[in-house]
């Protein structure tokens, strides 16, 4: 059923606009917004709740706790949590994880969190698992008429509240830091390589100086090797000689280029992965090179006004698919499978072949999570800025709004352009229309930015030969 009969019912007899947001089956609610690419941080939850006056619902965002107090003492109820058999028995036309938050329409009482009479649109669950809902905002204020409203809800004490790594959740409430433990606890996950520390605190310091960066990266004969090729590139067309790290920064690249490349070169030396097939190292590298040099480009064009720093989508661009390497690290025999999937399917999403490893062994509960959302909490446990944790958790994600927003739809347009040759995990299915206006960049100079780029860019294919050997 594409969604619940009674709510379907509700929402004719009220003249409700709607859209719906087919996707695979789902397990919870959670699931469902990673399936359909909805907004965690627009989402809302119903919490079935009961006293000795009768059942009643709760509708809060998805991200928050109800917080249980607070409805007992404004409303003067004593409210429990209903047990999900006895939920279950009174929304009787919907599917186990799908309830949906108009409760109302099975003729129960809401009290909704004020905060979400505030959004442009609300994404909630069907009834049925394999349907999402996208509702306008003036439809869902609608539909809220008769509820009781008021601050009910409360926030988790985290620094970064579910980036997709919630989805895994039942309750929708799991934080990064929950799901980052629990890994840990399982798996051996690979700390931060030295160099890449030194250089990540080099950088935090700023008594730091070119002289520092340049002796620290000359420690590593390989790392300086790759940084003085890069720098020897057609992408900066120096014509000039270069004889040492120090000329690459003060002459071609940068302090910033520099700590952020040899940072992100470093870092993916602590993961084994094989070199071949569609996300294997060498694959990975021509789309982290080209992807931050596209963010970085597409940056410094964007509106001024939204202050995007282009060193933060170089890094945000380059780190986005760390996720990919954690999976090949952590998971070998489901790597393997990936790799053969896209192989056999090359216009399946990413999230459908990540999919279909459901069940080998015991990654089930991690792979399911999406690389995205893996290699977020791996860039967060490692200390990265949050605009590289929030794209990478992210860039699959074509409704998010929220924190570093702008630098998620860098990566995003960026991988949309880099998908048109055949660079990177997937087709990029997306409107670079509405990126290109979040941004403020003007379409026609966007496409020759990209037509530059990308012949500047195959200078780095000797590069990436030596990255991989």
């Amino acid at each position: 059923m594409p969604i619940a009969t009674k709510l379907h019912q509700f929402f004719k007899e009220k003249k409700l606009l709607h859209q719906s947001l087919h996707h695979s089956k789902s397990d919870h609610l959670g699931h469902a917004i990673e399936l359909a690419n909805a907004s965690p941080e627009v989402s809302a939850k119903c919490i079935p709740l009961i006293d000795k006056s009768g059942p009643a619902v709760a509708v809060i965002s998805f991200l928050a706790d109800l917080d249980l107090d607070i409805i007992n003492q404004t409303f003067n109820r004593h409210f429990q949590f209903l047990n999900d058999a006895t939920a279950g028995k009174l929304f009787n036309d919907c599917e186990s994880g799908a309830i949906p938050i108009f409760a109302m329409a099975y003729g129960l009482p809401v009290i909704v969190d004020e905060d979400l009479l505030n959004h442009d649109h609300v994404f909630s669950a069907s009834g049925c698992s394999s349907t999402l809902l996208r509702v306008p905002g003036s439809a869902f204020r609608v539909a809220m008429t008769g509820a009781i409203k008021g601050k009910i809800s409360k926030w988790p004490q985290v620094s970064q509240i579910s980036i997709g790594d919630a989805l895994c959740a039942s309750s929708g409430n799991m934080s990064i830091d929950v799901v980052a433990k629990k890994l840990q606890k399982l798996y051996q996950l690979p700390p931060m390589p030295e160099t890449a520390i030194r250089i990540m605190h080099l950088v935090a310091d700023p008594e730091s100086d070119v002289n520092q960066l340049s002796k620290l990266i000359e420690r590593d004969p390989s790392l300086s090797a790759q940084i003085m090729r890069y720098a020897n590139s057609a992408l900066f067309n120096y014509r000039g000689s270069l004889n040492s790290i120090k000329d690459a920064v003060n002459k071609v690249l940068g302090f910033d280029r520099v700590s952020q490349l040899a940072m992100g070169i470093a870092a993916s030396k602590a993961f084994h992965i094989p070199d071949s097939g569609p996300f294997g190292i060498d694959a990975f590298w021509t789309h982290a090179l080209y992807a931050g040099v596209f963010a970085q480009g597409l940056a410094l064009m964007a509106n001024p006004d939204l202050a995007i720093d282009e060193n933060e989508a170089y890094m945000a661009g380059l780190l986005h698919n760390f996720g990919i390497l954690l999976i090949g690290h952590l998971f070998p025999p489901e790597f393997k499978m990936l790799n053969k999937l896209r192989e056999s399917d090359a216009d399946a999403s990413m999230f459908e072949i990540e999919q279909q490893v459901f069940g080998m062994g015991g990654a089930q509960e991690f792979i399911s999570l999406g690389h995205g959302t893996i290699g977020a909490i791996l860039l967060k446990m490692w200390g990265m800025k949050d605009s590289a944790v929030k794209a990478a958790a992210m860039h699959h994600n074509f409704h998010y709004q929220g924190e570093s927003e702008h630098y998620v739809c860098l990566v995003q347009l960026a991988n949309y352009y880099l998908s048109q040759y055949g660079i990177g995990d997937e087709c990029c299915n997306v409107d670079p229309e509405v990126l290109l206006g979040k941004l403020g960049i003007d379409g026609e100079r966007a496409s020759v930015l990209v037509e530059t780029s990308i012949a500047q860019c195959q200078s780095l294919d000797g590069l990436i030969c030596e990255m991989t050997a």
